[in-house]
């Protein structure tokens, strides 16, 4: 007789374990999203906070505007990947563009290395000490100023340290070429890197 009170009691005990069961694993007691949705009632989102985005750029002082390009959806042309891997595997060689007002600051260094190094060029004076010499006139530092022979001209690095971080050219006898930009995207500075992935 014991063993017959001790299965029904067994078995009496198997619904209250399904049940204690069912609780503990919250079965029946919330649909999905009910959390979520008290999460977002007791905590909302603060108002005035923007996601990060790429600055907008707009006409810099002495700048006409300029018209904006059709984005990749509007142009024809397929859809399908590039085959050929280069670009995407030579993409740390690209210079990271400048945005909003660092692109107006970086405008701005250009145009005050092309007239400091525009009378050298007129005179055909590509010699890297005389293009140092120009730059660093304008007060950038003599360590962070480069200057090479580049065939029948002159090349010339120029690492500022702040926004823009870099402006980079080439001079010959028939025009001064500057560009600003932000360094490179594996975190070489204004030096071009030299590997990649």
């Amino acid at each position: 007789m014991t063993t017959a009170r001790k299965t029904r009691a067994r078995l009496g005990m198997l619904p209250l374990a399904v049940v204690a069961l069912l609780a503990a694993a919250g079965c029946g007691t919330q649909r999905a999203g009910d959390t979520a949705d008290a999460y977002r009632r007791s905590h909302p989102t603060p108002t005035g906070i923007s996601t990060p985005s790429t600055p907008a750029d707009f006409p810099c002082p002495g700048e006409s505007p300029r018209p904006t390009a059709p984005t990749a959806a509007a142009s024809p042309g397929s859809t399908a990947p590039p085959t050929d891997h280069y670009a995407e595997n030579h993409g740390f060689r690209v210079p990271i563009p400048l945005h909003g007002q660092s692109r107006c600051d970086g405008l701005t260094a250009v145009e005050r290395v092309r007239s400091a190094l525009e009378p050298l060029r007129r005179r055909g004076d590509f010699t890297p000490a005389g293009i140092r010499n120009a730059l660093t006139r304008l007060g950038y530092p003599t360590g962070k100023v480069q200057a090479y022979q580049n065939g029948s001209g002159a090349g010339f690095l120029i690492d500022i340290g702040a926004s823009p971080w870099c402006v980079e050219g080439t001079m010959n006898s028939e025009s001064t070429r500057a560009d600003a930009f932000g360094g490179y995207p594996d975190g070489t500075a204004c030096e071009p890197p030299s590997g990649g992935h």
